[in-house]
């Protein structure tokens, strides 16, 4: 994260079409996996500062909305990899009509040779260094990618934003300081688990979805991410005694609402864990960081209960088996 920080920019091409971009009819923010999930918190952001902008995963945009490639939008486009199948598919298409101007790409990858990187308007290299298996500091790195963007976009303060991108580091390095009494501590109480949620509201949403994603990826189990709101509504109905449930206590303004379904999953005989600032229990305490990048410390307790999970099962977390590092079929 100190290396990503410091090399991080605003790309010139962005610099000198900020007015423009501000102006564009809608944004289209997309990626595939973690990636996807990564823009939850800059969707929120831009919408809430006047912007039209609107989520959607990579397959979908160009098999069923390709009509979004023109002039008046502008993209967002996340890759860890830079050259997964559908992101490869959106820079061809939306350079194949030399007749017709396609939309302005910016792309947010860690590898500056990858299609996404030379194929775009703009790009931001989030310099993570080698990945081999599930999206762990990719996914961390291109939130503060997003997070400096999206304050450029919304006309934010940079060196604000990259003072929260510092003690964000600073907060992350705090956790896994003591990340195998964290592991320890989840693994003891997490028993015999059927059915995983993760729920959270507002920013929490990226963790809920990433982190449901790399459990299913790395240790074969069963997790599910999904809004507080949305468990509510049928959900709750499972709720037995090998039911976990990870809550993200997120945002002041909905934190009593996450609250009180802990308290009505207990209730229902199902087990919980609570994340968030002064937690209970070490392993799903957050150390404290701005609200504005708490999504990127959010996700450090699932990454742990990862590796609890896996030594529950035997297994070690994060070897593939019948996927690879960069899915490069649709």
């Amino acid at each position: 994260m100190a290396a990503t920080l410091e090399s991080l920019e605003i790309p010139e091409e962005l610099e000198a079409a900020g007015p423009g971009l501000r102006d564009a009819k809608r944004i289209v923010l997309t990626g595939m996996g973690a990636s996807f999930h990564a823009l939850y918190p800059l969707f929120l952001r831009l919408n809430g500062s006047g912007f039209t902008a609107v989520m959607i995963e990579t397959s979908e945009l160009v098999h069923s909305l390709a009509r979004w490639l023109e002039p008046e939008t502008l993209i967002i486009a996340v890759s860890q990899s830079g050259q997964s199948a559908e992101i490869v598919r959106l820079v061809e298409q939306n350079q194949t009509n030399e007749k017709k101007r396609g939309a302005t790409i910016v792309g947010i990858t860690n590898d500056a040779d990858s299609a996404l990187a030379l194929g775009a308007n703009a790009s931001m290299v989030t310099m993570a260094g080698k990945e081999f298996s599930v999206s762990c500091k990719t996914y961390v790195t291109a939130l503060m990618a997003l997070h400096l963007l999206g304050g450029f976009l919304c006309e934010s303060d940079e060196r604000q934003s990259r003072e929260e991108l510092a003690q964000a580091a600073d907060a992350v390095g705090a956790y896994l300081d003591r990340w195998k009494e964290n592991v320890c501590e989840i693994a003891d109480g997490l028993g015999q688990v059927r059915n995983l949620f993760l729920l959270g509201r507002g920013d929490s949403l990226a963790a809920t979805g990433a982190g449901a994603l790399i459990i299913k990826e790395s240790v074969r189990q069963h997790a599910e991410g999904m809004s507080g709101g949305a468990f509510r509504h049928g959900p709750l109905e499972m709720v037995d005694d090998k039911t976990f449930a990870v809550v993200f206590a997120g945002a002041e303004s909905t934190r009593a609402l996450q609250s009180r379904l802990v308290k009505d999953i207990r209730e229902a005989g199902g087990r919980t864990g609570w994340i968030a600032e002064q937690a209970n229990l070490g392993a799903w305490n957050l150390p404290p960081t701005p609200a504005s990048t708490r999504p990127m410390i959010e996700i450090l307790p699932v990454q742990m209960m990862t590796l609890a999970l896996a030594a529950e099962a035997g297994i070690e977390a994060g070897r593939f088996e019948r996927v690879s590092k960069i899915t490069t079929t649709e």
